[in-house]
Parts: C-alpha cells; sequence; structure tokens
C-alpha cells in the first residue's frame, strides 16, 4: 500500500497559526480520504515558518466499490419532495424502485459507486482542502482566486510504494503539484527533489530546515540552557514563548547576549516582559540575585561572524525598549513615591467599569466597603483590608501597566512598596486578581484573601443584579472563572460564609448605587432600603405590589416622590429576585469543581438539599464525608437498605393516608433481628447527634454505614407489613427511624444507583 506525502510551500506562515494549520491539514485530508473510502494506518502533520507537511502511511490503492439504497418519499408525494430526493441520491426519476413498504409504497433509489483510483481521490480531496482552507486570516495575490494565509508557491503531492514515487497532479490558480521542495531561505539554492517522506525530511535537514516544531524548540532550549549554565546563569521558562520561537525558524541559532548596566536595576518582571513581548527574547536569570542579566535571542541562519552582527542589531534595539520601560518605571515611583499614588485613584473616577455598574472607582469603593466586611471571616485586619482594597487597582491608571497590561497586581505591589504601604497591602495588590485559572495558586495572606473575594464577589453580585448571567459558551465577563476562583478562596482558606445573608444584604449596594447616580442623600437612601426590606420580610414573597406600594408611600422620606419610590422599591425587589439565584450558579460551579475531584454529581445534590448549603465549606466538607464513605461495601449497601426502608414507608404512608414518623417501641419487637435494629439505631443516635453538631461528618456517616448489617438482618428476617396492625405500625415506625436517621446525614434520596 502506498505511502502519501504532502507539502504546502508559501511565504513565513505566523507562528501562532502553524500548529492549529497543521492538524487542520491532517484532518481535512484524511477526512476527504475516509469519506471517499480510502483508509489509511497511520498520518502525521508538521510545520516550519514556510510548510504545512503531511504524511500518511498504508494508504488503499484503490477505494472500493459502494452499493448503497436510500429510502425515498412515498409514491404519489409532491413533486417537490421527490425531485429533492433525486438530487440527494444523485439518479434519475427513471432509476427509482417502488417498494411495499409497512405505510404503503415508497421509493427507493439504489445508488452504485465504482472504485476509484487513489491518486484520482487524492487530488480532488487536496484541491478542495486548499481552497477551504479555515485560516483565520487570509490573503488574495495576483490575478487569482485563492484566498491563503500567504502567498501559495508550490504544492508537492507525492505517493510512494515498493514501485517507487509517482506524481499525483493537482492544479490550484496555476500552482501545480511537482516532486520537489525548497529549503532554507539563506542557506540553501535551489530546488529539492524527493521521492518519499523520509527522503523528503532528511534532505531538508542537509538543507538547513528542520521539519519537526518540538525537534526545534528541544534544539533551542538545551542549547539556550548549555549557554546559560556556561556563565553560572539560568534561562527563565516560558513553554509559550519557546513554542512561538520555534515556530519562527526554520534553522535555529541560539545566541546569548548582556542587558545594558543602566537597566538592571529595573524589576525583573518588567525586563522579563519587555523582552518578551517586544523582541521575543529568553530572559537569563542570576539564580543567586534573581535579577534578570543577559539575554536569548534565536537566529534563523548561521553567520561567518558567528552571529556577532545579529547579536549587536539586536542589543541596539533592546536598549530602545528598554529606556521606554525605564522611562516609565521613573515616572510611575514619582507617582507612587511623591503623592502616594492619589493620582491614579483620582483617575479612576473617569474609567467606566460597565455603563450600569459605574465607574472603576465606583467598583473600587464597593471593593472596599466589603474587603471591610469580610475580613473578620478570613482572619484579616479590617482596616489593611480596606486600605488594601482601595489601591488594589491604581496601578491600573500607571504608565507601566497600560504599556504592559499583563503587569497588573504585580506593579501594584512594587508601587504600594514605594509609597510605604503595609506589606499585607503590597501583596494584596498583586495576589486580589489571583486566582485566575485552575493552575493558578490561591492566595492565603488573609489581606489577599478579603480583597480577592471583595473583588470577585462584587463582579458577580453586580452583573447578577443587572442581569447580565453566562448563557450557554457566552461569558465576556469572565463570571465562571471568578465563581470558580470565590470556590477555591474560601476552600483553601477554610472560610465560612453564609452566602444567601450576603447576596441578600448586598441587594442594598445597587440599589444604594441608583440612588447615588440620581443624588439622592445617602441616609435617605439606607432609610427607604431598610423600610423595602422591613415590608418584605414581613409580607414574604407572595406580596400585593399595589398594597404594599400604598403601605410605604404613606409617609414621606426626604423630598423622595411617591413616583420616585415606586421606582426604587421595584428596583429592589427585582434585584432581590436576581440576585437569588447565584447561589444555584456557585453550586453548579461546585459540581463542575469537585467532580474534577472524583466527586460524583449525586453526592454533591444530596449534601445540596441539607440545610446550610450556602455555607461552601460545610458543603464540601460534608460532601468529602459521604463520598468517602460511598466508596465501602458497608456505605454502598447502606444505601441499598435505605432505599428498601423508604420506599416501603413512603407507600404505606400514600396508602395509609398518615405519616409514620413516631411511635417505634422496642417493647413490640418480637425478633432477635428487629431488637437489634433498636439497639443499633440508639447506639447510632448516640454517635451520630453530637457529631453533626461538632461538623464531624466523617464520624457521622462511619456510624451511620455501622447500620448496613443490622438493617440488612431486618429485611432478611422481619416482615414489615404483619399481619397485626400494632406489629405492622411499630415496623413502619422504625424504617422512619431509619430513614431519619440516615437523612440527618444527607439527602439520600439523590443518590443514584
Amino acid at each position: 500500500m502506498p505511502d502519501l506525502l504532502i507539502e504546502l510551500f508559501s511565504e513565513e506562515i505566523p507562528a501562532r497559526m502553524q500548529k492549529r494549520a497543521a492538524e487542520d491539514l491532517k484532518k481535512l485530508v484524511t477526512d476527504g480520504l475516509v469519506e471517499a473510502g480510502l483508509t489509511y494506518a497511520g498520518a502525521a502533520a508538521f510545520s516550519t515558518p514556510r510548510r504545512l507537511t503531511l504524511s500518511v502511511e498504508d494508504l488503499l490503492a484503490e477505494s472500493k466499490p459502494v452499493r448503497e439504497e436510500r429510502k425515498g418519499p412515498k409514491v404519489g408525494a409532491p413533486d417537490q419532495a421527490i425531485e429533492g430526493f433525486l438530487r440527494g441520491a444523485g439518479v434519475a426519476r427513471d432509476d427509482l424502485e417502488v417498494r411495499d413498504d409497512k405505510k404503503g409504497q415508497v421509493y427507493f433509489a439504489v445508488i452504485e459507486r465504482p472504485g476509484r483510483l487513489a491518486s484520482d481521490v487524492i487530488a480532488e480531496v487536496l484541491d478542495k482542502t486548499i481552497r477551504n482552507f479555515p485560516w483565520p486570516k487570509s490573503m488574495r495575490w495576483g490575478s487569482g482566486t485563492l484566498k491563503w494565509v500567504r502567498p501559495l508557491h508550490s504544492i508537492v503531492c507525492l505517493m510512494t510504494d515498493e514501485s517507487g514515487a509517482t506524481l499525483v497532479p493537482v492544479d490550484v490558480d496555476g500552482i501545480t503539484s511537482g516532486d520537489f521542495t525548497y529549503g532554507h531561505r539563506f542557506m540553501s539554492k535551489g530546488a529539492i527533489s524527493v521521492t518519499s517522506f523520509d527522503d523528503y525530511e532528511a534532505k531538508l535537514k542537509r538543507a538547513n530546515v528542520v521539519l519537526r516544531a518540538d525537534e526545534r524548540a528541544e534544539a533551542i532550549w538545551q542549547d539556550a540552557s548549555n549557554q546559560a549554565f556556561a556563565q553560572g546563569l539560568e534561562v527563565v521558562e516560558d513553554k509559550g514563548l519557546l513554542a512561538e520561537v520555534a515556530g519562527l525558524v526554520e534553522w535555529p541559532v541560539v545566541l546569548m547576549g548582556k542587558i545594558d548596566e543602566v537597566f538592571l536595576e529595573l524589576p525583573p518582571e518588567v525586563l522579563q516582559t519587555s523582552m518578551k513581548e517586544h523582541q521575543k527574547f529568553f530572559s537569563v536569570r542570576n539564580a543567586k540575585t534573581g535579577r534578570i542579566e543577559q539575554f536569548i535571542t534565536v537566529a534563523n541562519m548561521e553567520t561567518a561572524d558567528n552571529g556577532a552582527t545579529i547579536l549587536a542589531g539586536n542589543q541596539k534595539v533592546l536598549s530602545a525598549r528598554l529606556a521606554d520601560a525605564k522611562f516609565f518605571w521613573e515616572n510611575d515611583l514619582r507617582v507612587a513615591k511623591g503623592e502616594k499614588m492619589q493620582p491614579w485613584l483620582d483617575a479612576q473616577a473617569n474609567v467606566t467599569f460597565h455603563n450600569k455598574l459605574g465607574s472603576q472607582r465606583d467598583l473600587i469603593e464597593r471593593m472596599t466597603a466589603l474587603a471591610k466586611e469580610l475580613a473578620p471571616a478570613v482572619g484579616a485586619d479590617p482596616e489593611l483590608a480596606a486600605q488594601a482594597a482601595q489601591v488594589a487597582k491604581a496601578d491600573l491608571a500607571s504608565e507601566m501597566v497600560y504599556e504592559f497590561p499583563d503587569l497588573q497586581g504585580l506593579m501594584g505591589r512594587y508601587y504600594s512598596e514605594a509609597a510605604g504601604l503595609p506589606a499585607e497591602v503590597a501583596v494584596a495588590c498583586e495576589e486580589h486578581y489571583a486566582p485566575l485559572g485552575p493552575s493558578d495558586e490561591v492566595p492565603t495572606a488573609p489581606v489577599s484573601v478579603a480583597v480577592s473575594l471583595a473583588e470577585k464577589l462584587d463582579k458577580l453580585t453586580g452583573f447578577w443584579a443587572i442581569d447580565e448571567r453566562p448563557t450557554g459558551s457566552k461569558d465576556p465577563f469572565a463570571l465562571r472563572r471568578a465563581a470558580l476562583g470565590v470556590i477555591r478562596l474560601i476552600l483553601a482558606n477554610n472560610v465560612r460564609l453564609n452566602f444567601s445573608d450576603f447576596i441578600e444584604d448586598y441587594a442594598y449596594v445597587f440599589v444604594a448605587f441608583d440612588f447615588d447616580k440620581q443624588e439622592v442623600p445617602p441616609q435617605t437612601g439606607l432609610d427607604l432600603l431598610k423600610q423595602f426590606d422591613a415590608l418584605l420580610d414581613n409580607l414574604g414573597s407572595n406580596f400585593d405590589r399595589a398594597n404594599l406600594i400604598k403601605e410605604f408611600t404613606k409617609n414621606k422620606i426626604g423630598e423622595l416622590s411617591e413616583e420616585a419610590r415606586v421606582y426604587y422599591f421595584d428596583k429592589f425587589v427585582e434585584t432581590r429576585e436576581r440576585l437569588a439565584n447565584l447561589l444555584t450558579f456557585f453550586h453548579d460551579r461546585l459540581k463542575v469543581f469537585l467532580r474534577d475531584q472524583g466527586i460524583r454529581h449525586d453526592i454533591i445534590d444530596a449534601c445540596i438539599a441539607m440545610p446550610g448549603n450556602d455555607d461552601l465549606t460545610l458543603l464540601v466538607k460534608r460532601a468529602r464525608a459521604l463520598s468517602e464513605t460511598l466508596s465501602t461495601d458497608d456505605g454502598e449497601n447502606l444505601i441499598q437498605g435505605f432505599k428498601r426502608a423508604n420506599n416501603i414507608l413512603t407507600q404505606a404512608e400514600e396508602k395509609d393516608g398518615v405519616e409514620y414518623s413516631y411511635g417505634a417501641d422496642i417493647k413490640f419487637a418480637e425478633h432477635d433481628a428487629e431488637k437489634a435494629l433498636f439497639k443499633a439505631l440508639d447506639e447510632a443516635d448516640a454517635v451520630i447527634k453530637p457529631a453533626m453538631e461538632a461538623e464531624d461528618f466523617t464520624t457521622a456517616m462511619t456510624a451511620m454505614a455501622g447500620l448496613r448489617v443490622p438493617i440488612d438482618a431486618f429485611f432478611t428476617d422481619v416482615q414489615v407489613n404483619a399481619e397485626s396492625d400494632v406489629l405492622r405500625r411499630n415496623r413502619l415506625n422504625l424504617l422512619s427511624r431509619i430513614r431519619s436517621t440516615c437523612l440527618a446525614v444527607a439527602d439520600l434520596t439523590k443518590i443514584e444507583g
């Protein structure tokens, strides 16, 4: 069976597009081959800056004939339906067969496709692939109609078997396939004839082209590490930059240069970011001092002077870039030291956070109040938490962060230290965005935790209050990430926070914000909100709006008109209703988080159904204990015993129209298994009740699992529905004790299986 080699040779493909393009080439071609009946043993795709390559091994030389029967519309169906079927099947009306079916006579089309040579199929598939390639951005050049990421120059399309190589003829806008490629742009001359993939890869390497991106990356990293090690230094690892640089060169040549002494006092992160963003340089660090002292650049060719000219040019450009960074740094330090960042704080009032949630300054004020409120729950000093929240986002107005947005937070720490603020405040400035992703570290410093929670909770409650929630796959404000961040912060730091109370109270904040926009005096607004809240609590959710509005408009508060009071009342009610389902969103995110830790969704549902489910730390503690219990044989079998007891009891209560929830008495027990169950339940209750009060769920659930044996014995030896009414009632009440004992730990009715 032949092998297939395809190469699409062009001008330089952007590094960020190469990997995806190679994968797309592989998928489009192999899917097309298989659809046409050509199977293969294996396929691999490769990319360099100037080429996409696909190797397919052991391809069928010819597709097999295909015979397909396709059922069509009923006889007598409208002509339009029949014509559509004919077009889809690719047959004429005279070719249709009439057959009997369950619902009458229907048309059938018999479609026969003869086998095709692999070369014909490949030419057709490759033509379609090239013309419809899914580049993120593409261009048209010359007089042709073909769009490609950069001008396409040549196509290699060869089939190779024992007899040799065969050219597959392809013509795309005048670009015809051949058996030749080209080596390095500067270090190789002329076309290179190839006969197979192995021959192709070997000749490319002799022509100074390393085909495999992972091989180029490995060579870069090894050479860079060796050069740095030789001078007692180390290369700062950056896998993303390594992959990008490997996509910029076909023949990597690693060069190491020095950074001018005048720039070495810049923060190492500034040096690293500037070199990476502008020059694609790797940073070389002195492990003893932590300073970035040198850089690694990767050239695309070898030179007679061993890269000296290239290095000199790069150092010149780098000095200009770092001079800009030094200018930003010195200007920002003057603002931080001399004016305590106040100009930056003032500037936040002119930056819109969201048109319905106010300015960046409004966000900071809400964060400050919330961080102060949360501080006791996380063991932080309230004043320090408030101070940290005030300045946490000040660096967004700095020149350095404007130039390098990725440094936000980190520069806040440097500037806070320069302003002489407490160390806890400086650290919180850097950490309050964290955790940003599932692999990001979670802050543990109390002040950082308070400010980070405040930032994320304000975002979640704010966007819920204005009804801007994630829908489907759309989450423009990264609210799912914020919720996961809150969950990780709470669990990692064992924070006890009652979300229901917090969410309900936060409705005040967003209606008060609207008050402020309308220039309503703060105390007036607060008095009105308290009146709203009291009325709602007294009347509950089933209130008569008209009577309620009439009630709270009896006495004027300040200068608010009745129309304004009605507006704010409706806004307050609407905000509370919107915020009410935020807890469900947290529970959904928690399910995803715990599922990745091996805890089943039904276990989480069983714990969510219990009181206190708005305390996420308590909820997770319960879920983990239940998961551990159900992983044992006793726990798994107990569930079956519980469900059997619950089913029998539920059916009896529905039939009898009474609730068997009390009155089980051991004096009516006849069987030893019955008496043993009474005793086991008493012993379990004695352990479970104090354990639950102490939130020791593991102990409680272990005691519950210990009921497995006596429950199994009871159902084996005792007939619940006895002929004696007294015995039957007593045994049903005993089943009720089983149910109530088990449900005290979790709602086991939610457990599946």
